[in-house]
């Protein structure tokens, strides 16, 4: 028995290496707010050139039709974390700000980074964290709360629960929330703040323009440069890369790179400003693309880019103020071709840029309208290195994988629910070239202020309970057909119900 033992820890260990060559680095790369139309790849109208984008676009697979779950922060980084669909836990409708918690993510669920440091990967997560986490005050009181004087009772000696560290990652360094928006301006680095804030911002030095509006009044440390924090993340994603590679260079790893960009304040680095001439906003979108092209090259300098998968993609579509002033000053739409923005049910709030390179396995230069949401990554990345997902974890997440290397053309996705603003309260619903939205409105922005009062479109069924659109002959979701076919109007609000009770997309059909 124990010669059977040791011949099969020998055949283990000469196995390892091989296992691990099969299995990719993967590199998720999520900006914030960035638009549909925001890149060139997307849009031809656009006015910012992304080239390192494009080429990633070039080199791999664009989808056209592909969502976040959610159309504001919190939730939808809760979705992709989990492949849960955030308005079915509590608070999850909920955006954290400043020391807002705790963590949405429940003890114990699997996540993404969970999964596969199950399945030997290694770690990592940089930039903007958003999903919620718990400070304490010195009396050993949680703070869950987004006000800016409990950011003075932050005990910054004690560790933070809830983060990163508590949700499958290994290393972190980055925000609780929004990095230049929310009150608490300064890095955590694993579960501490090194370095914490000392003093009130000084709002007085900081660019004066319309999209530099966000930032908010709160505490700030001494080694927070407002203006370069994208930089910073993209300089520890490179670490940490470099250095993996050189003391682990069999094990793979996941790095998710979550910036900062493009969310409001537009606090461009100073090597980028004026360099577009789409203004302060079209600026910080190059920069942007910058940091897309310096990982691509830190991935081709370490000699894995053809071993790593890379996914770009955005929370949700952008800042209504983006949209407004770039549409008026630089002809730029970040939303185009979409009806509505960041917080709407409507297409320009959720529906967003999805671009997958990997080598080998999908093709370069290659698109794909296939119905895809950004919970749908956990179930594809189980199925690339042949993970079991249980029944409860992944609910909403369907498996891309056929999609990516192009061995299926059937739907992988049956339908796809949607998060507006208002969590459950603001839910749609899409399955083929239906789109029903359960409520009337926009569910998020106010489009009788002053505004927003000008992209309003008439309501062609004001009396409708809810909004019912053929994208195929009607993608601008200007016509209102609930009356027209009511009949499928009642079919995907069963389904949408059916879901909601089941607690789960996956498996969940109408009789």
């Amino acid at each position: 028995m124990k010669s059977l033992a040791f011949l099969l820890l020998q055949i283990t260990l000469l196995c390892a290496p091989a296992l691990a060559a099969t299995k990719p680095h993967v590199l998720l790369i999520l900006a914030d707010d960035l638009g549909y139309g925001d890149l060139r790849c997307y849009n031809e109208q656009s006015k910012v050139p992304t080239p390192n984008i494009d080429r990633l676009a070039q080199e791999g697979l664009k989808f056209t039709d592909a969502h976040s779950a959610a159309t504001v922060c919190t939730p939808s980084r809760y979705s992709l974390m989990t492949g849960q669909m955030a308005f079915r836990v509590p608070n999850g409708g909920t955006v954290f700000q400043g020391a807002g918690g705790p963590s949405l993510i429940a003890p114990g669920r699997l996540t993404l980074p969970g999964m596969l440091r199950q399945q030997g990967y290694a770690t990592a997560a940089t930039g903007k964290w958003h999903v919620g986490l718990t400070f304490r005050d010195k009396a050993g009181e949680p703070i869950h709360s987004g006000r800016l004087e409990d950011i003075r009772r932050i005990d910054f000696s004690r560790r933070i629960e809830g983060g990163p560290l508590d949700h499958g990652f290994q290393h972190f360094f980055g925000t609780a929330c929004c990095p230049t928006t929310d009150w608490l301006y300064a890095f955590i680095d694993g579960d501490h703040i090194p370095v914490p804030p000392t003093g009130p911002i000084d709002k007085s030095k900081l660019p004066k323009h319309p999209y530099a509006n966000d930032c908010r009044p709160g505490f700030i440390a001494p080694d927070f440069p407002m203006k370069e924090v994208d930089l910073i993340f993209l300089k520890k994603s490179r670490e940490f890369m470099a250095e993996h590679m050189r003391t682990s260079p069999d094990q793979p790893f996941y790095l998710y790179h979550a910036t900062q960009a493009v969310h409001l304040p537009s606090f461009a680095a100073p090597e980028f400003q004026n360099k577009t001439h789409a203004g302060p906003h079209g600026d910080f979108i190059g920069e942007l693309d910058f940091i897309v092209g310096e990982l691509m090259k830190e991935l081709e300098k370490l000699g894995i880019a053809d071993k790593t998968l890379v996914l770009l993609s955005s929370d949700n579509g952008p800042e209504t103020t983006s949209v407004v002033h770039m549409r008026a000053d630089h002809g730029h739409d970040g939303a185009r071709p979409w009806r509505g923005m960041k917080r709407d049910a409507w297409e320009g709030g959720h529906r967003v840029p999805l671009i997958v390179r990997w080598p080998g396995h999908v093709k370069s230069g290659s698109t794909t309208d296939q119905l895809a949401c950004l919970t749908d990554v956990m179930a594809t990345l189980a199925a690339i290195i042949g993970a079991a997902l249980p029944r409860d974890a992944a609910e909403d997440s369907f498996n891309l994988l056929p999609v990516l290397e192009g061995t299926s053309t059937a739907p992988a996705r049956p339908y796809l629910l949607m998060q507006a603003f208002a969590g459950q309260r603001t839910l749609s619903i899409r399955r083929g070239t239906w789109k029903y939205i359960d409520h009337r409105g926009s569910g998020g922005n106010n489009y009788t202020s002053a505004e927003l009062k000008r992209f309003a479109l008439p309501e062609s069924a004001p009396q409708a309970a809810g909004q019912l659109y053929d994208l195929s002959s009607d993608p601008g979701e200007t016509t209102n057909l609930y009356f027209k076919h009511p009949e499928i109007a009642a079919e995907l609000k069963a389904l949408l119900d059916k879901s909601k009770a089941a607690g789960r997309s996956v498996e969940t059909k109408l009789p």
